[in-house]
């Protein structure tokens, strides 16, 4: 898939170094380059664009500005070039892909590009399925319920690899392959690895949307477990039981959710 592109900084310079560092990745189309917001705005909501790469400090509208002034369209993904740390906090607030500083570095760069694909890929894969689900349902209604379900299966590898989680006034680039549990604590959720708990602001449900449902359950109302990382099954009274973490945390499983434990049992 070519990634439609649009480069916005005042500083010329910055924006030729940044196009002859995304030269190398052949998926990577610039579309347009503006060098102020305004024209950023005119040029996203009228090329709509997959990606945008973003100065924040610049005359007039800031990077920050544009974002806010394209809220009432779908937006891009942005990705945040800058040569001031400062902003961080508030560039992943607006769940902007990645935080670069200048200069850009080739190998942050591919990283960053590796991210922007996984997100693309996910959403394009929804909006397939979407599509064929609305042709279907005209057609032969009776059949939506199956596509969804195979919907699923073909987007399940489409999850996020990194989370960023903004807490005690830091970034964590969290590896959810690392991730135990997550807790729901009123409007938080309580992301615990083996050796570290951090709270995230997002609701269970969006989570969950990020997360791959074949590794990721809840088993219980207020509770998600990794099931790579469940090593033991202990029966308990009322038809409940407890799984056993690789950190020998043990979570309750509610009866409602004993499903989820019918696939340790073969």
């Amino acid at each position: 898939m070519t990634i439609r592109t649009i480069l916005v900084d005042d500083e010329k310079l910055a924006t030729q170094g940044l196009a002859l560092r995304l030269a190398a990745h052949e998926d990577v189309e610039i579309i347009d380059t503006c060098q102020n917001g305004r024209e950023a705005i005119r040029s996203i909501k009228t090329n709509k664009p997959d990606l945008v790469f973003l100065d924040i400090q610049m005359p007039g509208f800031d990077g920050f500005s544009v974002v806010q002034g394209l809220m009432e369209v779908e937006p891009p993904l942005f990705v945040f070039v800058t040569a001031y740390s400062d902003h961080a906090l508030k560039a992943f607030e607006t769940d902007a892909v990645d935080y670069l500083m200048k200069p850009v570095e080739e190998a942050r760069l591919a990283d960053t590009l590796d991210r922007v694909r996984q997100r693309l890929a996910e959403k394009r894969g929804i909006e397939e399925v979407d599509r064929l689900k609305e042709v279907i349902a005209e057609i032969a209604p009776d059949s939506v319920e199956t596509l969804t379900d195979g919907g699923e299966q073909v987007s399940s590898n489409r999850f996020e690899k990194l989370i960023n989680i903004k807490d005690r006034g830091q970034i964590f680039r969290v590896d959810v392959d690392t991730i135990e549990l997550i807790e729901a604590a009123g409007d938080y959720m309580v992301i615990k690895t083996g050796d570290n708990s951090l709270v995230l602001r997002e609701t269970m449900k969006d989570l969950e949307r990020r997360l791959d449902p074949r590794r990721f359950q809840r088993v219980h109302r207020s509770t998600i477990v990794n099931l790579d990382l469940v090593k033991e099954v202990k029966p308990h009274t009322n038809g409940e039981c407890f799984l056993v973490l690789q950190s020998n945390a043990q979570v309750k499983v509610s009866r409602s959710y004993r499903d989820v434990v019918a696939r340790f049992v073969h």
